[in-house]
């Protein structure tokens, strides 16, 4: 653990700032949930992500989608990969670079055709389909599917996905 310096006073209502460069260095936005927990005298606060509660769901989805459609899909929280399939390497825990939080942030779909791309550190090269999961009106992960022939149904199958979670992460 490291030491900010930072020395904060507990109010009356049991609150404390968090000082602003601290959650811009972290990535924490205004209105972010944030999850509390205990470990022998400290409190821990981390960012709370509502996809990985989900990761089951993520991996079942993407199994279903790779052995009856033979597509490839990666699934990520706002933070890094949750699920995936059809994939020969391990991508689970790997962290998003920018370029995808930049995607997950424009809310729009995206296509790239014919590129490589980096996910963790693996390099993938084929056509892509990135496709954000918008819960409550915040964009809380990426769908990514990819094959190595042209686009075609992945976009509707990515959507549908999406639509799942999003509807699952309303409640």
């Amino acid at each position: 653990m490291k030491s900010t310096g930072v020395v904060r006073r507990i109010d009356e209502l049991g609150r404390i700032v968090i000082p602003k460069e601290i959650r811009r260095n972290l990535g924490i936005r205004d209105g972010e949930n944030m999850e509390i927990f205990t470990e022998n005298d400290s409190i821990i606060l981390k960012k709370y992500y509502r996809m990985a509660t989900h990761s089951d769901l993520a991996s079942n989805l993407c199994d279903l989608i790779y052995n009856n459609f033979n597509y490839k899909i990666i699934i990520t929280d706002r933070e890094k990969i949750i699920a995936h399939a059809g994939i020969s390497s391990d991508l689970k825990g790997k962290l998003l670079n920018q370029e995808y939080l930049n995607i997950l942030e424009s809310r729009e779909v995206t296509i790239k055709e014919n590129t490589s791309e980096v996910i963790g550190e693996y390099t993938l090269n084929g056509n892509f389909v990135f496709i954000p999961i918008i819960s409550l009106n915040d964009s809380i992960g990426l769908i990514i599917m990819y094959s190595d022939t042209p686009i075609k149904d992945e976009i509707v199958i990515g959507k549908l996905i999406a639509s799942i979670f999003s509807q699952k992460l309303d409640i």
